[in-house]
């Protein structure tokens, strides 16, 4: 995929030209940014279209120069689709849905003769803790906090396949804003240390 890191707001006026049509997309720092680019990914992977990416934290200038290039109000996540220099189309938060995206996608972005493969990352934590817990290191209620913690802080760019496994054990994180406890018993969806087993023999192959 054509993934650009723009780190200052020299790099964010030269992508934009280098790229007649491309798009920004502003990483958070949570979930909502894993979710969200997981929705992008599955169009990226069939259309021609270069996106730039902003850690908005780490690289605010560039991110509040989009925001003064485009008049779009900063958020994040965030994605803007640019024609031009000029942003045709911005969504953000957990409207980046696939029913957002594909008339858009369909309107102005050239689909490829093929699919790229997925984008990967790094599940090793995942991994890590799941192997704890197995081995009897982890409580079941010191394993879904640590677990639910670990992916609503994980704001990495994921592809759709690995976002849905790691959602699969407890499912949305903001679901539960007013505190862990709301999850209620670890047990409560079924046999967790059989869904964990399960769950770290699927993120192995990845």
């Amino acid at each position: 995929m054509q993934l650009y890191q723009l780190t200052t707001p020299e790099e964010v006026d030269t992508f934009l030209q280098q790229f007649p049509l491309g798009a920004v997309f502003k990483a958070g720092t949570c979930h909502k940014t894993m979710q969200g680019f997981s929705v992008l990914e599955t169009f990226l992977r069939q259309h021609d279209l270069p996106v730039g990416i902003i850690r908005v934290v780490e690289w605010r200038p560039a991110s509040n120069h989009v925001a003064s290039l485009s008049g779009v109000v900063h958020q994040s996540p965030q994605f803007i689709l640019f024609k031009n220099g000029q942003a045709v189309f911005d969504v953000d938060n957990w409207d980046i849905t696939p029913e957002a995206l594909a008339p858009v996608f369909e309107q102005h972005v050239p689909r490829l003769e093929g699919e790229r493969e997925a984008i990967s990352g790094n599940v090793e934590p995942y991994r890590d803790l799941i192997r704890r817990y197995l081995n009897g290191q982890l409580s079941d209620a010191m394993f879904q906090d640590a677990y639910v913690t670990l992916f609503r802080d994980d704001a990495s760019l994921r592809g759709k396949q690995e976002f849905e496994l790691l959602s699969r054990l407890f499912g949305d994180p903001d679901a539960y804003h007013g505190g862990l406890h709301q999850l209620g018993e670890p047990q409560s969806r079924g046999d967790l240390r059989a869904r964990a087993s399960e769950l770290l023999q699927q993120l192995e192959t990845l």
